[in-house]
């Protein structure tokens, strides 16, 4: 089964000074880089995914610096760019025939933001047929708040992950992922 390493949204806008910073994304960004150079070194494909949205979102807008890949995990010329306008990596993309064509069936996810792009993402992914693990600390997310109650982000990362790892994917940390 072809494996591959699926980057999703790791974008400057969710750093310190961008317009949206995320709650550890220096972290998150560093184990995703470990792994994006094992996959190189394998020579397993590698798909980055970039959130291109118009200027309403407030963040990730396209044609503006925070909408780029952070450089800690920028592709190269010969890796797969798949842009999206929506939360989900497969909504209006050709993701899925770009991993189809490559013989991929199994993912190994990481990216920004675990409470919405991953999370929409990783249940596609699983709901189309792909074996997906999701190397928890080489995503981020932000803190939330519902109903004037707010949710710290390690809360919001932990129920995020819990309920993927329950039904869409093995959840794992990259440690784990780099040693197996």
């Amino acid at each position: 089964m072809t494996r591959a390493l699926l980057l999703i949204d790791i974008q400057q806008d969710y750093f310190p000074g961008g317009a949206l910073p995320l709650e550890g994304p220096d972290a998150a960004a560093a184990n995703a880089a470990r792994l994006l150079a094992a996959f190189r070194d394998a020579g397993d494909p590698v798909f980055h995914v970039r959130h291109a949205g118009d200027a309403s979102g407030g963040f990730l807008v396209k044609d503006t610096p925070g909408a780029e890949i952070h450089p800690s995990v920028a592709p190269t010329e010969d890796e797969e760019v798949v842009v999206k306008e929506a939360p989900n990596s497969f909504l209006n993309t050709d993701l899925d025939a770009r991993l189809r064509h490559d013989g991929v069936r199994e993912l190994v996810v990481a990216g920004m933001m675990t409470s919405m792009c991953v999370d929409a993402s990783v249940r596609t992914a699983a709901d189309l047929g792909y074996d997906v693990t999701v190397v928890a600390d080489a995503c981020a997310c932000p803190a939330l708040e519902h109903a004037g109650r707010k949710v710290a982000a390690a809360d919001v990362q932990a129920a995020f992950l819990g309920a993927l790892g329950s039904a869409y994917a093995t959840v794992v940390d990259a440690d784990a992922v780099l040693a197996g």
